[in-house]
């Protein structure tokens, strides 16, 4: 099934595990720390407040310092993401905001990724994945799995989807630092 199915059948909370993972991923663009969303995730599964805890990651990631030209398109998509964050999980803003997210999360790890990429981002969550460079296949599919798990398992799923995002995150957090060491 491709991402996009998948998002079109996935229920609300699926929809803001798989937006909030995206942001996750993305952390290291606007100079976050690994628990900067740790209370969004937690609101997930019924233990905070989504609204408080967007309101603290908004204050938390107010600054960023991304560096280059290509991390400040990337670090502009990812403070996007933050921002068009809905204030309550629920209703078709999430879905709409989920689908955003995993557009430009995409699209920053196109940006990162070394190798030349003529597709577009839309034929690859559809399906179209042949020649996709690594760092974007590897994206993609961290965005399945992470919409699978919530599918299949509901909020059991949240811990494996945050795991997903945690392993996502270091890999963009090294490309970003590998990246900052070729120019310095």
């Amino acid at each position: 099934m491709s991402l996009v199915e998948l998002i079109a059948q996935a229920d609300e909370r699926a929809l803001a595990a798989s937006g909030l993972a995206c942001l996750d991923r993305c952390v290291p663009l606007l100079g976050g720390d690994d628990e900067v969303l740790r209370p969004l995730w937690g609101s997930l599964a019924d233990t905070g407040d989504w609204t408080e805890g967007l309101e603290k990651a908004r204050a938390a990631l107010a600054c960023a310092d991304p560096g280059a030209a290509v991390e400040d398109q990337a670090a502009e998509l990812a403070r996007r993401m933050l921002d068009a964050a809905p204030a309550e999980c629920t209703g078709a803003g999430v879905r709409v905001w989920a689908d955003a997210c995993s557009v430009a999360s995409l699209q920053i790890h196109r940006l990162l990724d070394p190798a030349a990429d003529a597709s577009s981002v839309d034929s690859r969550r559809e399906g179209s994945t042949e020649g996709m460079p690594p760092l974007v296949a590897a994206e993609l599919r961290r965005q399945v799995a992470v919409l699978e798990l919530l599918t299949a398992h509901g909020a059991a799923g949240l811990r494996g989807a945050l795991e997903t995002s945690t392993e996502g995150r270091r890999v963009l957090r090294a490309v970003v630092s590998r990246r900052a060491r070729g120019r310095g």
